[in-house]
């Protein structure tokens, strides 16, 4: 699962809903649609089929929104569809960043946003689940556990496929015949399984923070890209922060925590009382490999996770530990912005790949995902242990292993045949969680492929603020074409926290 790395709470703030027109009929409007100047807005439900093969599982009204282009009197020259990820993020509380992020496309293109199932106005999901990092990887696994067994058999309606057929209901209920697809983070993996569902109905694909539906369980590509990222931080770095060491201390303080986890008091964030924490490899693992990847979202004026690892970790290796302390408050539970961590946590255990027989009794999966963790080819986690990254991130490594087991369902695996569509694969140079070459293996699924990796951007590039990624964006969803880079060259490089000698 990709939510840790805690966008949402960037992209909401500052950029709620927008005031303005009336949504479609004022007194018609259900209370969740959004209202956007200049723009009339339709919004309205599709009664589905939690499980089709089951109707006895009932239905799920699945929400929708659609903005209409501003200039409603001509045709319009497509419709955008757009999923956020998570999974469990919903686009319709986002409103505002889309049409941020597509306002050159709408004054004649229309935007789709779909709630998927579980999330926001699409029957959110709730089975009781906080997630909480900081009380080690036994408890994330027990909550998972309890989830699963409230869901019942429910939570066989929540996978990627489900979700991509309901976008296809609502397209079919809108009368459109094709859509341009946009996803970040997560939704790059649902948007690809619908492009193989429907491929007829594909105009264009925008992938940005590219997740391949054959991902690593044990995230070995970000994991071996990161050195390399923090050595780029340091060399962009006007000597904040020297490349080779920071490299070296990384690998050191890992080695130290794999054989001795620390014990840090970690301040609320919230301002509550603070809590004791064995500080682990895995949560290292997992600020490097989710939240260093959010950078400083392009703007020069503040230091982003990266740029404060290089000191961080020379404090560390120093036996100074008051940098980490304030780098472990962003694994606080609760700091996941709006997503649905119940429909996040059945999403992910349903779809993604596992290193356990699926279909395994509870008691035996520990076994078999400790037979792979020993099968782990030498460097494959980087500078990491296998234990490590399989226990730094939601939704991959051992957070499902106590799943219950649900009939039917198994690991997504791609079936059918890509469209011969544009697709268009966005990665920053300095995202672990989805790094760029995760997104060139999906290149070779589509034959009509155009990987562009930008500088000093980590997960995600749509909130660059020059305008360098909306332009590609939309020239290419409008051309088929991103066209010239040359933007990108005026990104500025990351704010680097100075590493005391």
């Amino acid at each position: 699962m990709l939510h840790a790395h805690r966008w949402l709470a960037t992209a909401i703030a500052g950029l709620a809903m927008l005031p303005g027109l009336p949504a479609h009929a004022a007194s018609a409007a259900p209370t969740w649609c959004p209202t956007v100047p200049g723009h009339q807005v339709e919004c309205d439900t599709v009664s589905r089929p939690l499980v089709q093969a089951d109707p006895a599982l009932g239905t799920v009204d699945v929400a929708y929104a659609l903005i209409r282009r501003s200039a409603a009197s001509a045709p319009a020259a497509g419709t955008i569809a757009v999923n956020p990820g998570g999974p469990g993020n919903a686009p319709i509380p986002l409103t505002g960043f889309y049409t941020a992020l597509l306002e050159p496309l709408l004054t004649d293109h229309d935007l789709l946003l779909v709630d998927p199932r579980g999330t926001n106005a699409s029957g959110a999901l709730n089975c009781g689940l906080t997630l909480d990092t900081l009380a080690g990887r036994a408890a994330v696994q027990s909550a998972v556990a309890r989830c699963g067994a409230v869901l019942g058999p429910r939570s066989r309606g929540y996978t990627a496929t489900a979700v991509s057929d309901d976008i296809d209901a609502v397209r079919a209920r809108i009368g459109v015949e094709r859509l341009h697809l946009i996803g970040q983070s997560y939704g790059t993996y649902l948007m690809q399984v619908y492009a193989r569902r429907h491929p007829s109905r594909v105009a264009s694909i925008v992938l940005s923070g590219v997740l391949p539906v054959d991902a690593d369980p044990l995230q070995g590509p970000g994991a071996r890209a990161f050195p390399g990222m923090l050595r780029t931080v340091c060399e962009r770095s006007a000597g904040a922060c020297d490349a080779d060491t920071a490299v070296a201390d990384l690998r050191t303080f890992a080695t130290r925590l794999r054989a001795r986890p620390i014990t840090l008091v970690v301040p609320d964030p919230g301002g509550g009382a603070s809590r004791t924490v064995t500080f682990t490899e895995g949560m290292l693992a997992g600020l490097a490999l989710q939240n260093a990847a959010s950078s400083n979202r392009g703007n020069p004026a503040t230091i982003g996770v990266m740029g404060r690892f290089p000191a961080m970790l020379h404090d560390a290796v120093r036996g100074d530990y008051g940098r980490l302390t304030a780098l472990a408050q962003r694994l606080w539970p609760g700091r996941g912005g709006d997503i649905n961590e119940s429909t996040a946590s059945a999403m992910g255990c349903n779809d993604f790949p596992v290193l356990w027989r699926p279909n395994a009794p509870l008691t035996q999966r520990a076994r078999q995902y400790g037979r792979a963790l020993a099968r782990t080819a030498p460097g494959r986690t980087g500078p990491f242990s296998p234990e490590a990254t399989g226990s730094a991130r939601y939704g991959f490594g051992d957070f499902c292993l106590q799943w219950p087991k649900v009939k039917g369902v198994r690991p997504y695996r791609p079936s059918g045949t890509a469209p011969d569509a544009p697709v268009l694969l966005l990665s920053g140079d300095l995202d672990a969680n989805t790094p760029a070459t995760q997104a060139a293996q999906v290149t070779r699924s589509f034959t009509r492929t155009r990987q562009i990796v930008l500088p000093n951007l980590g997960h995600l590039v749509d909130f660059e603020r020059s305008g360098c990624v909306t332009g590609l964006v939309s020239r290419f969803v409008r051309t088929g074409d991103p066209g010239s880079t040359a933007c990108s060259a005026l990104i500025p490089p990351l704010k680097v926290e100075p590493v005391t000698p």
